[in-house]
């Protein structure tokens, strides 16, 4: 299918955009249905409640392995081609996890859904190349904000499928989501070819060159690594608390909590906005004082207060507030760096992030197990305020 090439300094359609935004949102939500359902899963197809949660484990290792070895290919691969192709490879895989029994191709088949869900990455840096100077900011916040509003509502959506029509369906129903998205993608991106000639090997050996030579990349991605670590430690421990006698919740209700978090994703093309228009390091810095802010709030409540809910609610979306935001900031601040290792350098910092939000999901579980939901808050404390510390020396 043929399609007109990108022009070039001229402001994209706002109806791409959308597209753009909604194909992020759909794609990135395929990494965080299994949460809520990894119970049931292991039960269904012979898994242990350990073994389980290998489910949730792979499809992260997975998206890591697709940051780093297939996300740098938009930097030397026709962008629609590979995004289409991940997409294809992702619907495939989905259609495989929705109807096998094996416990060993279950994770299998998990591992590559993260593998073919990079394709939300490909398509950020690409919303990046569609935009001139002037609007990026805006633009990628858009973008941003459909690839958030996924993220927070997967977790919900997935626990509501599951329960009235089984955790099976929500691996059909996103199946041909991802089809009809392909085709829609299709018909709706200009191709875009990069002017780069690399050969794959140099690519990749190029990424640790440009890891060491942009400190802009590596503080940008130290910043958002402890502030995603916040985000995933939170919200792997809240539904904890909320199911606990202290509060007595219901899954249902646990899923109704989660919603409240996309709240916090209205600020991203906000924060794209302001980066336009040169305010970066004190939006950063913004940025990181609500983070810090979120978590400190729960400790001033006692779990017995009838505040104890309203205030859980209210560091949810600041959370998400300052995650948001900083993202943005930060992909702002990486992709002005040079468009022919654009694709490379978002990569590199979504990797560097991902890992901070691994380290925080497991130091929340092991705080909590260890010393309750108050030593969990004091560890999401520390992420931001070691981020700011940092932040100081800009």
């Amino acid at each position: 299918m043929q399609s007109a090439s990108i022009p070039t300094e001229k402001s994209v359609s706002p109806s791409l955009i959308f597209i753009l935004a909604a194909a992020c949102g759909i794609i990135a939500a395929n990494l965080y249905y299994a949460q809520p359902l990894i119970g049931s899963i292991g039960s269904t197809i012979g898994l242990s409640s350990g073994a389980a949660a290998l489910i949730v484990t792979l499809t992260q290792v997975g998206y890591g392995i697709g940051l780093l070895f297939i996300v740098p290919l938009g930097d030397i691969l026709e962008n629609r081609k590979l995004v289409l192709s991940s997409l294809l490879l992702t619907a495939a895989v989905l259609t495989v996890a929705a109807v096998i029994k094996s416990a060993i191709l279950f994770l299998i088949a998990s591992l590559m859904i993260g593998v073919g869900s990079v394709a939300a990455q490909i398509l950020v840096p690409y919303a990046a190349h569609l935009s001139p100077e002037a609007v990026r900011g805006r633009n990628v916040g858009n973008v941003m904000s459909g690839l958030l509003l996924g993220i927070m509502l997967a977790r919900p959506i997935s626990s509501l499928v599951a329960e009235y029509m089984g955790w099976r369906a929500i691996y059909f129903i996103s199946a041909v989501f991802i089809f009809v998205l392909v085709l829609v993608l299709a018909k709706a991106l200009p191709s875009r070819k990069p002017s780069t000639a690399t050969a794959y090997h140099v690519l990749l050996h190029s990424m640790l060159h440009l890891l060491k030579a942009t400190p802009a990349l590596r503080r940008r991605a130290i910043y958002h690594a402890c502030v995603f670590g916040t985000f995933s430690l939170f919200w792997t421990t809240v539904p904890l608390v909320l199911t606990s006698p202290s509060f007595h919740f219901t899954q249902k209700e646990v899923a109704l909590f989660a919603l409240v978090g996309v709240m916090g994703a209205i600020v991203a093309p906000a924060a794209g906005r302001v980066a336009d228009r040169g305010w970066v390091r004190p939006a950063t810095g913004g940025a990181l004082v609500i983070v810090i802010f979120s978590m400190l709030l729960p400790l001033l409540v006692p779990s017995s207060s009838a505040l104890a809910v309203p205030i859980l609610v209210v560091s949810a979306i600041l959370l998400d507030m300052g995650v948001s935001a900083n993202m943005v900031l930060g992909q702002r601040v990486i992709f002005s760096l040079g468009a022919e290792f654009r694709s490379r350098l978002n990569g590199l910092y979504m990797a560097i992030f991902f890992l901070g939000g691994a380290i925080g999901s497991a130091a929340g579980g092991w705080a909590y197990a260890t010393g309750g939901w108050e030593a969990a808050l004091l560890v999401g404390i520390i992420l931001p305020v070691i981020a700011m510390a940092y932040y100081v020396t800009e």
